[in-house]
This record gives structure tokens, sequence and C-alpha cells, in this order.
């Protein structure tokens, strides 16, 4: 992987759910309505000052949103912030950079 590049796509993680349950309201707030499901499935990662990363979440039978999520470093103590997200994407859309 490239410096600044996209990783490779990974199955999500206990802990890549944990963290898309904690950006939730943010991007319920943003939407203005709730998601009874909200699944992450696949991510990837960029490195930055902190770590950018892009989750695939299932929030229906067939529906997904693409999150872009910022965790910045651990000595700055702060919790994931929603940075942008992507609505009507399906479970082929390639998780991209946006």
């Amino acid at each position: 992987m490239m410096t600044g590049g996209l990783s490779e796509a990974k199955p999500a993680t206990p802990e890549i759910q944990h963290m898309v349950d904690e950006v939730k309201p943010q991007f319920e707030s943003r939407e203005n309505r709730t998601y009874g499901m909200f699944k992450a499935i696949i991510y990837k990662t960029q490195v930055v000052a902190g770590t950018n990363y892009f989750i695939k979440v299932q929030v229906s039978d067939h529906d997904y949103v693409h999150l872009r999520v910022f965790q910045s470093l651990p000595c700055e103590n702060q919790g994931p912030s929603l940075v942008s997200f992507q609505t009507g994407k399906t479970r082929d859309d390639p998780l991209t950079y946006f």
C-alpha cells in the first residue's frame, strides 16, 4: 500500500462495528431518519494524521451506505467522527475514496 493510499478491502471486525455504532447517531442526524439495521460489512483504511476508515454499512435488506469515519491519533483522546457518507449504494458497489 502506498502512503496515504487506501488499503485493500477487509471484512468488518467487531472493532469496526463498534466504530460504526458510535457514528450512527451522527449519520442519522444528518439524514434525519433512523435505521434499524446498521451492520458494517467491509472496510478500507487510509493513514493520515490519524486514520480514515471507509466502511460499507448495510442499512436494510438491499440498501447500503458508505461512510468515511476519521479516528484521530490515540494521544488526542477523541472518538471517531463521521466525515462524509454516500447513500443509495448496493452490495456490489465498490468502496472507493470519497
